[in-house]
């Protein structure tokens, strides 16, 4: 996990990153948004769309209806609905009558690792796109890809003139994506890395962090590292028999960042809930044994 850049940051301007794409980052720093949430303005015509616009923040919104200018906004986008991404889909449709579209809405009692990622209990979209599903405008086309994992609901969305893709929270270059269960599945979450390494975009958009100019060899090195994970997990338990997830992260994550613990755990546990579904190592109720 890379630790943020030196300040400042383009905080509410809009940075031209290709033709087709504006990019205009939200002020909702975190230990697990890194330096904001960032929110895509696609097209260069009569109308845009909006991915993932973010926290429903005054100053965001602001900065966002500057972005978009005079165009028509033809839909706001969400790859999927927790509080650092969706909320602003409301006030933004409000202010420009365009449908919400994208992800199909989602609403769990989240226990996980940090109150930002919640779910957004309000988000109530237009229209659910299913995978390979696209949204058209002017001299734009937006492909829905199905990734789970994550959360259960998350979409990536394919630039097909450019053959960018907006990776949401699935894939970011500064920092592995938390998956907690029980939405967060690991078992998804690989197969869905599985599917973007096979996939031959040229760059990826994250909603954190810096754009990812070597998709394929990023997410080859992830899927590695989370296999990695995983023979450690197997390995310290059949070196210290049994224990909880909770015991794994101090043996596992090297000066850790005491406010990233819980999210540790969290990865943790996707990992062993996925090892038990494989056979390879059992539980009884929160005690974990090699097989």
């Amino acid at each position: 996990m890379a630790g943020p850049p030196p300040k400042p940051w383009p905080t509410g301007l809009a940075e031209q990153v290709e033709p087709l794409v504006r990019r205009v980052l939200a002020p909702n720093p975190s230990p697990y948004t890194y330096t904001g949430t960032e929110t895509y303005v696609v097209g260069a015509g009569s109308n845009v769309a909006v991915i993932d616009p973010g926290p429903a923040e005054p100053a965001h919104l602001e900065a966002l209806l500057g972005a978009i200018g005079d165009a028509k906004v033809a839909a706001i986008m969400c790859t999927h609905t927790h509080r650092d991404h969706s909320p602003a889909s409301r006030p933004l449709a409000e202010k420009t009558g365009a449908p919400i579209v994208g992800c199909a809405p989602l609403v769990l009692d989240d226990s996980g690792p940090r109150a930002d990622a919640a779910f957004d209990r309000d988000y109530a979209p237009d229209r659910v796109m299913e995978d390979g599903e696209a949204m058209t405008g002017d001299g734009w086309t937006l492909r829905a890809v199905h990734t789970p994992g994550h959360t259960s609901n998350h979409l990536c969305f394919a630039l097909e003139e450019s053959g960018a893709l907006f990776t949401g929270d699935h894939v970011m270059g500064w920092s592995t994506s938390v998956v907690v269960p029980p939405d967060g599945d690991m078992t998804a979450y690989m197969a869905s890395l599985d599917k973007l390494y096979a996939r031959e975009d040229t760059v990826y958009y994250p909603a954190h962090g810096p754009q990812i100019d070597k998709p394929r060899q990023l997410v080859r090195g992830m899927i590695g590292h989370r296999r990695q994970r995983e023979n450690q997990i197997v390995r310290i338990l059949a070196e210290n028999g049994t224990m909880r997830a909770a015991d794994f992260v101090p043996l596992m994550y090297k000066g850790l960042d005491p406010r990233l613990i819980g999210a540790a755990e969290m990865s943790v546990t996707a990992h062993l809930i996925d090892l038990e579904r494989r056979g390879m190592i059992a539980r009884s109720g929160e005690i974990w044994t090699a097989q």
